[in-house]
C-alpha cells in the first residue's frame, strides 16, 4: 500500500461523515470549506446588489444638475456606504467566498487548516454588513467612505461610529480568513505538489493574503484612533487640537491602495484557471505569472501615498511613489500578455465564462492605462479628486473585479451544484454588463478632463449630457443582474446535470464529483501531471485527438495509479 492509500485509509476509518450536505447546512455555523465558501459567494452578492440599489439612486440623483431624487446629505450617506459595501462586503468577501471552495480542492485537502476558524471569519460579516448598511435609517456616515478627518468629525458621531465598528469586525475576518488561507496553502498540499506545481489560483490567494496580514491591522489602528477622536475627544487626527489629519491619510492609504491588489488578486488568480481551459492550451508563462503576483503584493505596500499628490507630499517622496506606480504596471503587463498569449491560437471556446474571462482582461487594460495616468505626478494634480478618479477605479474594481467574480462563477457552478448554468442566460448577462459598464464609467472620463468633481449631487448644467448616458449606463447595469439571477436559481435547481469535469479541467477540482463530497476525496489525490499540460498527450472521453498513439487516455477520476505518479518515481 503506497502512503497516499494508508493516509487515506487511516483518515476514513478514524470518524465517519455524512456524504452530502443538507439545506439547513448552509444556514448554520458550519466549518465544511465548501459550505463556507457558498456561503460567502451568497451573502456577499446580496450586499453587491445593496450597494447597486444605492449606486443606481446616486446615479438618479445626477441625471439633473438639481437635488430633485435625494437631497445632498442623503447622497452622501449613499456615497459612503455604497464604496464602504461594495469593497468590503462585495468583492473581498466574493475573493474569499472562492478561496474558501477552492484552495483545499486545488491542494488536495480535505478542508482548511483551521475549520472553526473559518466558520468564525465568515459569521462576523452578516451581522456588520446589516449594521452598516441599516445605518442609513438611524445616521449614517457622510464623510466619504475614506472618512477624512476633519470632515468625520463634522458629520453624525454615531453614523461614523457605526462605521468604523463595522469596518473593525470585516478587518478581523479577513485577517482571520489570511491566515486560514497561507497555512491551508503551505502546509497542507499533497506530497506530490511543490510550490511549482500548484494551481495559479493558489499563488495569488497567498500574495492577497500576505497583503492582508501586512495592512489590515495598520487600517483598524487608523480606525480606532478615529474613533477616540471622535467620542473621547482626543485629537490624533484633529488640527483644532493639534492632531494632523494627514498622519489619518497615511495610515488609511496604507492599507487602502494594497486593498485594491486584496480585491484584484484573488481574480487574477481565477482568470489564469480559466483561460487555459476554455482555449485548451497550456498557461503561458506559469511562472512568471505566479511570481508576478508575489511582486505585486510586495510593490503594492509602497505606492500608497499617489492618493496623496496633493495633500503636501514633498516633491522629492512625489517622485519616489510616481516611479513605483508606475513599475508596479510591470507585473501586472507580465499577467496580461500571458494571458494573450494563452489564449492565441487556442480552441477558444466562447462560453459565458470565457467571455467574461475576456471581457475582464479589455476593461483592466483600459483601467491600467488611466492608471498610469495618474501615476504621474502633474497629470494626477490636475485630475484629482474629479469624475476621472472615478472612471479609473471602477475600470480596474469593477472591469476587474466584477467581471472576474462573474467569470469565476460561471465557471465553478457545474462543481458547485452538479448542474450546468444556461449559456443563453449567460451570454445575454455578459452582454448587458460589458455595455453598462463601459457605458456607465467611459463618459466619466471626459467629465473628469472638463472638471466635474466627485462627491458632489449638485452641478454646473453643462456636464448634464454625459452625465444621463452614465445613468443610462447604471441602469443597464443594474438590469444586468436580473439574467443571472434567474440562470443561478433555475440552473441551480433544475439545470442540466453538469458530470464531475465538464469542462475536462487537469487540476484536482475537477477530479473529484460534483459537488465534491464532504471529504472531497475518496482517496488523497496524487499529482502526476500538471495543472495546465493541456495538449501535452492527456486525453478525456469524447475528446478528439490528432494521433492516437501519441495521446495518453486520463484514468477514470484523472488520478494516475500512484505507483506511476510523481511521488512514486
Amino acid at each position: 500500500m503506497t502512503q497516499a492509500e494508508m493516509q487515506a485509509s487511516a483518515t476514513q476509518s478514524s470518524y465517519s461523515v455524512p456524504s452530502t450536505r443538507k439545506w439547513r447546512d448552509y444556514f448554520s455555523f458550519n466549518s465544511d470549506h465548501k459550505v463556507i465558501g457558498i456561503q460567502y459567494l451568497v451573502t456577499s452578492f446580496f450586499f453587491y446588489l445593496i450597494g447597486g440599489v444605492f449606486a443606481t439612486a446616486m446615479r438618479t440623483e445626477l441625471a439633473t444638475p438639481e437635488s430633485d431624487f435625494v437631497n445632498p446629505e442623503m447622497y452622501n450617506n449613499l456615497l459612503t456606504l455604497h464604496g464602504t459595501i461594495m469593497i468590503f462586503l462585495w468583492i473581498i468577501p466574493a475573493g474569499s467566498g472562492l478561496a474558501n471552495y477552492l484552495i483545499p480542492l486545488m491542494i488536495g485537502a480535505r478542508d482548511m487548516a483551521f475549520p472553526k476558524l473559518n466558520a468564525l471569519a465568515f459569521w462576523m460579516i452578516p451581522p456588520a454588513g446589516l449594521v452598516l448598511a441599516g445605518s442609513l435609517l438611524i445616521d449614517a456616515p457622510q464623510a466619504g467612505w475614506t472618512s477624512y478627518p476633519p470632515l468625520s468629525l463634522v458629520s453624525g458621531k454615531v453614523g461614523e461610529g457605526i462605521w468604523i465598528f463595522s469596518l473593525l469586525v470585516l478587518g478581523t475576518s479577513s485577517i482571520l480568513g489570511a491566515i486560514n488561507f497561507l497555512v491551508t496553502i503551505l502546509k497542507m498540499r499533497v506530497p506530490s505538489m511543490g510550490l511549482n506545481d500548484m494551481p495559479l489560483f493558489c499563488w495569488s490567494m497567498l500574495s492577497a493574503s500576505g497583503l492582508i496580514l501586512i495592512g489590515t491591522p495598520v487600517l483598524a489602528g487608523a480606525l480606532i484612533l478615529l474613533a477616540f477622536d471622535l467620542l473621547a475627544g482626543t485629537a490624533f487626527f484633529n488640527p483644532t487640537g493639534g492632531g494632523d489629519p494627514i498622519v489619518y491619510q497615511h495610515m488609511f492609504w496604507f492599507y487602502s491602495h494594497p486593498a485594491v491588489y486584496i480585491m484584484i488578486l484573488p481574480l487574477f488568480g481565477a482568470l489564469s484557471e480559466i483561460l487555459p481551459v476554455h482555449a485548451r492550451k497550456p498557461i503561458f508563462g506559469y511562472r512568471a505569472i505566479a511570481y508576478s503576483s508575489v511582486a505585486i503584493s510586495f510593490i503594492g505596500l509602497i505606492v500608497w501615498a499617489h492618493h496623496m499628490f496633493t495633500s503636501g507630499t514633498p516633491a522629492w517622496l512625489r517622485m519616489f511613489f510616481m516611479i513605483f506606480t508606475m513599475i508596479i504596471a510591470v507585473p501586472t503587463g507580465i499577467k496580461i500578455f500571458g494571458w494573450l498569449a494563452t489564449v492565441w491560437g487556442g480552441k477558444i471556446a466562447l462560453n459565458s465564462a470565457m467571455l467574461f474571462g475576456l471581457g475582464m482582461i479589455s476593461v483592466f487594460v483600459i483601467g491600467g492605462i488611466s492608471g498610469v495616468m495618474v501615476a504621474a505626478v502633474p497629470f494626477d494634480i490636475h485630475v484629482h479628486d474629479t469624475y476621472f478618479i472615478v472612471a479609473h477605479l471602477h475600470y480596474v474594481l469593477f472591469g476587474g473585479s466584477v467581471f472576474g467574480i462573474y467569470g469565476a462563477l460561471y465557471h465553478w457552478f457545474p462543481k458547485m451544484t452538479g448542474r450546468m448554468m444556461n449559456e443563453r442566460l449567460g451570454i445575454l448577462h455578459f452582454v448587458l454588463t460589458y455595455m453598462g459598464m463601459n457605458l456607465t464609467f467611459m463618459p466619466m472620463h471626459e467629465l473628469g478632463l472638463i472638471g466635474m468633481n466627485r462627491r458632489i449631487a449638485v452641478y454646473n448644467p453643462e456636464f448634464q449630457p454625459l452625465n444621463i448616458l452614465c445613468t443610462i449606463g447604471a441602469f443597464t447595469l443594474a438590469i444586468s443582474t436580473i439574467p443571472f439571477l434567474i440562470n443561478a436559481g433555475w440552473s441551480w435547481i433544475a439545470g442540466k446535470p453538469a458530470g464531475d469535469n465538464p469542462w475536462r479541467g487537469l487540476t484536482f477540482e475537477w477530479q473529484t464529483s460534483s459537488p465534491p463530497p464532504i471529504e472531497n476525496f475518496d482517496l488523497l489525490p496524487v499529482l502526476n501531471y500538471g495543472p495546465y499540460d493541456y495538449g501535452s498527450g492527456i486525453r478525456f472521453p469524447g475528446e478528439e485527438i490528432e494521433d492516437e498513439e501519441t495521446n495518453m487516455e486520463a484514468p477514470p477520476g484523472g488520478f494516475m495509479p500512484p505507483s506511476e505518479s510523481r511521488a512514486g518515481s
